[in-house]
């Protein structure tokens, strides 16, 4: 007699599937060929739509269930190879909720009881771990959108402070990003130096032209008088057609006297410049060399941003701003017409021709007026190499190195010279 003849194989079952029955997990027992023979109570409360699954094939219970069927065919597969199959991932919905399992099942051995030699197999339920991994992968697929987001954020923001940059000038641009001044009316009276300029007739050499070769041409000018207004500290206040206005003193100042001198040696550096770009203006059409006026006063201004709540401006109001244009406008093509006020700040360091006086539209009494001829070298006390120019109503001299003054007169003399034995020969001929 075999022992197990001497047990009931019901309580037999059940003792070896206590341990199950109980459990956390959806446990089933089946016979070899996979037809359940036992549940437990989460197995039911797991899938409650199966019902009673006794002697049904476990595949066909996961074929109800709506497991896919390569999971199904994989399972039979691997169980009839290996004796034991793990899948980790099974998707089965139920009472219209998603769930995530784990299937475990291998073969038991008895050698006492035959009818132990079967399959044992459980579900765990694994939705809870998938969900908060899936918020995981949720949460880190959100930050690198939001990584992703503010790197073009950030990308937008630099285009645009690039973009800025040209339309204001450096220093105001540095204030307001730097978060020195807020963007709110704030103002101060200052003694500036002004600058202004413009090229004379240069709406009639426009007219005719074509919009491309305009924009060139005025744009490689703005350029390089802003270069050169950046060079020397100066604070572009705005364009105006081909016109510039420049001012130093804010919102970064070396003294009056140095801000005045800056401007000084801005607006020489500006004439040999504009002499530099006579081939290039010869090369798009302009046959004439262009000349340009220019004007400079230094006066209290009121320096600050003005306009609406649309739209401000960091600019200067003010006579000494109105007397710079009047000077720019009253003086000869290519020299520089300057106040008294700023020749009394520069006379030590700059050579300097008295006009006369002029009394300006606008203006009640007269100012007296200088041209601009050249600054002196600091450390030597001498005229730097700045060319000198005069014109007047027959005859415009240019001298290329203002510290040749003497040598340039001699020169002159023998031209004079020149010129009188021509007359003369002139004369006899007639």
């Amino acid at each position: 007699m075999n022992i197990e003849d001497l047990f009931n194989r019901e309580n037999i079952l059940d003792i070896s599937f206590f341990n199950f029955r109980n459990a956390v997990t959806a446990a089933f027992y089946a016979d070899r060929d996979l037809h359940i023979l036992k549940v437990n109570n989460n197995f039911k409360e797991f899938f409650p739509i199966l019902g009673n699954v006794s002697n049904a094939y476990f595949p066909d219970v996961l074929k109800q269930l709506g497991v896919d069927e390569g999971i199904i065919k994989t399972f039979s597969e691997d169980f009839k190879k290996n004796s034991r199959v793990l899948i980790p991932h099974i998707t089965i919905h139920s009472e219209g909720k998603e769930h995530v399992y784990s299937l475990l099942a291998t073969h038991t051995h008895d050698d006492s009881f035959s009818y132990l030699n079967g399959v044992q197999g459980q579900f765990v339920d694994r939705t809870q771990e998938f969900e908060l991994r899936k918020e995981r992968e949720n949460l880190l697929e959100e930050k690198i959108r939001d990584h992703e987001i503010i790197e073009e954020k950030t990308h937008q923001l630099e285009r645009l402070a690039t973009r800025l940059a040209k339309y204001l000038s450096p220093q105001i641009y540095d204030s307001i990003f730097s978060d020195r001044n807020e963007t709110k009316p704030n103002f101060s009276r200052k003694n500036l130096t002004i600058f202004f300029s413009d090229i004379v007739g240069f709406t009639e050499i426009s007219d005719g032209m074509e919009p491309e070769k305009l924009a060139f041409i005025i744009n490689r000018y703005l350029s390089e008088m802003s270069d050169i207004a950046i060079e020397y500290g100066g604070t572009i206040d705005k364009f105006i057609g081909d016109a510039v206005l420049v001012f130093f003193g804010d919102p970064e100042t070396r003294g009056e006297q140095q801000d005045a001198l800056n401007c000084a040696n801005m607006a020489l550096r500006m004439q040999e410049k504009v002499e530099e770009l006579h081939d290039v203006w010869q090369e798009n059409g302009i046959a004439n060399p262009l000349k340009v006026r220019m004007g400079i006063n230094t006066g209290y201004c009121t320096v600050g941003n003005f306009g609406s709540d649309h739209r401000l401006e960091y600019t200067v109001l003010g006579s000494p701003v109105n007397l710079a244009a009047r000077l720019q406008t009253a003086t000869e093509p290519d020299t520089i017409l300057i106040s008294e006020s700023t020749y009394t700040l520069i006379h030590d360091k700059a050579e300097c021709t008295h006009v006369g006086e002029i009394t300006p539209k606008g203006f009640l009494r007269p100012i007296r007026t200088y041209h601009l001829n050249c600054t002196l070298d600091e450390t030597s006390g001498e005229a730097g190499r700045r060319s000198l120019k005069h014109v007047a109503e027959h005859v415009s001299v240019s001298i290329a190195d203002a510290s040749h003054i003497k040598e340039a007169i001699e020169e002159l003399k023998t031209i004079q010279e020149e010129l009188e034995d021509k007359l003369s020969s002139t004369k006899d001929f007639s």
